[in-house]
């Protein structure tokens, strides 16, 4: 059994919805105090308890007095299981924040500091109020920035940074993974498929994503251009909590011959749109498309993925770990999958040792060096 670290006040909560990725962050943190994993860990021992009547609760049964704790958890893991009246439930994300925050009180006011980790942003896509409903971010957020003890929040590539508006009490750190993801892009695609590349927002509210992706290749070497398209929707009708979308207009340079497209937002959702801007840039004679999203969720299955690549509509899809990803999807040869582990984990490690974490989140150097250093080779 693994012992705790005992000449620092680093612990790491470690939720089962994010353990996967939670392991991989303690490994790098001990490599960063030059520490063996094999025998050290960060991580406090926790029970996640549910009951038969829906109830949870979560106990440490390791000392927290005086730690810095960072609680991670994955509010997108659906692969939580737990029995409810002999049923089997899958957890929600009502489920896994409601459990964060039994995580949060069961420290009992001991620690030092408590920071959380959630990269996919609870309720994150109702960051506004359009009609009346609850601004369900901003009050979660809310809820956590009253919670005695908690000193900041963390997350990754948060649909719309303005809901941190709502907080005034703790720290709101929005951390993007471009590079981490660039890195491996530029790595694995020849240079002839480089060269000239267009930068395609899906839907206005990817226009932000895009020009950091169109922005990040600002290198002699590649040919740029930018387009976007607007979704036409059907507002009299709803089908499935949702406005049907009745076409994709592009907007942008229509003559794509021998460009290579990459279609960046921040997540993939069900892919049914993502899919129909695919169709429409084809007719525009672009020769190879890649999607690159922080987050794909899948949430119809990746059946229509598999076709348009064998279709060879569709060259691959880049996203992190940062979220859920089951692991018969991950064996697809389409779908890379970036680990961001080590990023978090330098987040975490100057955050806990008061260092500025300003150039990890700013830092967008690295995309055009890997260009420079493939092209003149």
């Amino acid at each position: 059994m693994k012992k705790n670290v005992t000449k620092d006040n680093l612990r790491l909560m470690v939720f089962s919805s994010a353990k996967e990725l939670g392991d991989k962050v303690d490994y790098h943190l001990l490599k960063m105090y030059n520490l063996d994993p094999d025998k050290y860990t960060f991580k406090v021992n926790v029970n996640e308890l549910w009951f038969q009547d829906g109830h949870q609760k979560v106990e440490i049964n390791d000392t927290v007095r005086g730690m810095d704790m960072f609680v991670l958890t994955d509010i997108g893991n659906y692969s939580v299981e737990y029995q409810m009246h002999g049923f089997t439930n899958h957890a929600s994300p009502n489920d896994l924040f409601c459990q964060l925050k039994d995580g949060i009180g069961a420290c009992n006011c001991h620690t030092k500091n408590i920071n959380i980790v959630t990269p996919l942003l609870y309720a994150g896509r109702q960051h506004r109020r359009n009609t009346r409903e609850a601004l369900a971010c901003g009050a979660a957020l809310r809820e956590l920035d009253h919670l005695k003890g908690v000193k900041s929040f963390i997350t990754f590539d948060a649909h719309d940074q303005g809901v941190e508006h709502s907080i005034r009490n703790m720290e709101f750190e929005n951390a993007f993974p471009t590079n981490t993801i660039l890195t491996e892009f530029i790595n694995d695609l020849p240079k002839s498929r480089l060269k000239k590349i267009v930068f395609v927002a899906p839907d206005n509210g990817a226009t932000g994503r895009r020009n950091v992706y169109l922005n990040s290749f600002n290198s002699k070497y590649i040919h740029r251009e930018a387009g976007s398209f607007v979704k036409q929707r059907d507002y009299n009708n709803m089908v499935d909590g949702k406005y049907p979308i009745i076409s994709h207009d592009y907007s942008g340079n229509k003559n794509l011959e021998g460009y290579t497209a990459i279609i960046a937002d921040d997540m993939i959702s069900s892919g049914g749109s993502m899919l129909d801007v695919i169709n429409e840039l084809h007719k525009y004679g672009v020769e190879h498309i890649y999607m690159i999203v922080t987050y794909a969720l899948f949430t119809k299955g990746i059946d229509m993925f598999r076709e348009a690549y064998d279709n060879k509509l569709l060259d691959g899809i880049y996203t992190t770990n940062l979220s859920y990803i089951p692991e018969e999807y991950k064996k697809e040869k389409w779908l890379h999958v970036c680990d961001v582990s080590e990023y978090m984990a330098e987040i975490i490690y100057n955050i806990h040792n008061n260092l500025s974490i300003s150039e990890l989140l700013n830092d967008k150097s690295i995309p055009v060096k890997l260009i420079e250093e493939k092209f003149s080779k």
